[in-house]
């Protein structure tokens, strides 16, 4: 439960610096969108990729890959009959929950080595900045009210709590982590590229659509170098 607050305040603290971002933007609905597909993409690249192909075997990761594409597919052919703004965010949660489930389950099968206790705590800290960043972001740019947003970073922190939990009791392969890495990755580019990316390439000039990408990627990069 105490790494589950920790988490909570580390995406709350990249919430905090997304709404100072959103305001720079005058939370311009298509600026703040193509802003979190540029980061997400930048997540992808410099972060999350790199860290899954380190860990786990490529084959594995492929095979979520594949899984996570065409639960995209399935979700939004299911979610976007009704709106077209809400299966960006679903999608992204449903992304960033499965994200914390090798993590979490990691950090429960080390629980017992006592000199894990301040690196893997600091490491929680500044490793879910981006996220909270990247969900306020999204959610901003949607309109939504952000008290929506404390419900998501509640849950997070319960996945979170729950997987260490379970962690310290159960081994998860390494192919069945690699292959939820793998779904996590799939959902998040598909998400950034098709519905924040894409979905508004016609509606900014080309020359703002390209510049708002850019400052999301370097975001990231910021993000990846400073934590």
């Amino acid at each position: 439960m105490i790494l589950g607050g920790f988490l909570f305040m580390s995406v709350s603290a990249g919430g905090v610096f997304a709404w100072i971002v959103s305001k720079l933007f005058q939370q311009t609905t298509q600026g703040l969108s193509l802003l979190c597909g540029g980061f997400l993409v930048g997540l992808l690249a410099l972060d999350i990729i790199p860290s899954a192909i380190h860990m786990y075997q490529t084959f594995s990761i492929i095979l979520g890959a594949l899984m996570g594409y065409l639960l995209f597919q399935v979700l939004r052919n299911v979610s976007h009959p009704t709106t077209a703004k809400t299966p960006s965010l679903f999608l992204l949660t449903i992304a960033l929950l499965l994200h914390t489930i090798p993590l979490s389950m990691t950090i429960g099968n080390a629980l017992g080595d006592s000199t894990f206790g301040i690196a893997i705590t600091t490491s929680t800290i500044l490793h879910h900045l981006p996220e909270g960043f990247a969900l306020t972001t999204a959610m901003l740019s949607q309109g939504k009210k952000l008290w929506g947003l404390l419900l998501v970073f509640i849950s997070l922190s319960m996945c979170f709590s729950l997987f260490i939990w379970i962690g310290h009791y159960v081994n998860l392969t390494d192919l069945a982590q690699g292959n939820l890495l793998g779904i996590s990755i799939s959902l998040i580019a598909a998400t950034s590229i098709s519905e924040f990316i894409l979905h508004n390439r016609r509606a900014v000039p080309i020359g703002s659509f390209l510049t708002f990408i850019l400052m999301g990627y370097l975001l990231s990069w910021l993000f990846h170098h400073l934590v």
